[in-house]
């Protein structure tokens, strides 16, 4: 990692099951997403953690063609309920950034938040990313051949007892 982030954020990533340590960013496997934090310094005892989550969009995870209000309908929902993920943690978070942006095929998610325990905001994007993917499984549409994460996602539901889709 760079030599800007403490032994204490360093540490603490190292220590926490759900990250894998990479160059320049700490990759979160807690979820079927590429999610990644990167760690800033804001002053000697802050840091500026962001998670960066990539989901496909909804006609990326189909075999179906996805019709453009539909496409449109879900992307904006989905917006809406990202919003509320620091409602999701037990701690109080401030967010300095919320993005939600279409890449081509693909919605890249992007939170950052600053905290002064590398614990607590281990956990914070933890919760975060792992709000992505429940999110993301509630806005599964019926009718649709899912493939890919989506598919996953659904596989995951049908083998812990679920049937169809989330909703």
């Amino acid at each position: 990692m760079t030599s800007e982030v403490s032994d204490a954020v360093e540490n603490a990533f190292e220590r926490h099951d759900a990250y894998e340590i990479g160059d320049d960013e700490y990759a979160l496997t807690t979820t079927v997403f590429d999610g990644t934090v990167t760690v800033t310094p804001v002053n000697d005892w802050k840091y500026s953690y962001t998670l960066t989550v990539t989901v496909p969009s909804l006609a990326a995870a189909t075999a179906d063609d996805v019709g453009d209000i539909v496409s449109v309908d879900w992307f904006e929902t989905l917006e809406r309920r990202l919003e509320d993920a620091p409602q999701s943690t037990r701690q109080s978070v401030d967010l300095t950034e919320f993005t939600i942006e279409r890449q081509g095929e693909s919605v890249v998610i992007t939170y950052a938040f600053e905290e002064g325990s590398p614990e607590a905001a281990l956990k914070i994007a933890k919760t975060f990313g792992e709000y992505v993917e429940g999110t993301y499984a509630e806005g599964i549409i019926p009718g649709y051949e899912y493939v890919g994460a989506a598919s996953q996602l659904l596989s995951n539901a049908s083998q812990s007892g679920e049937q169809g889709t989330p909703l």
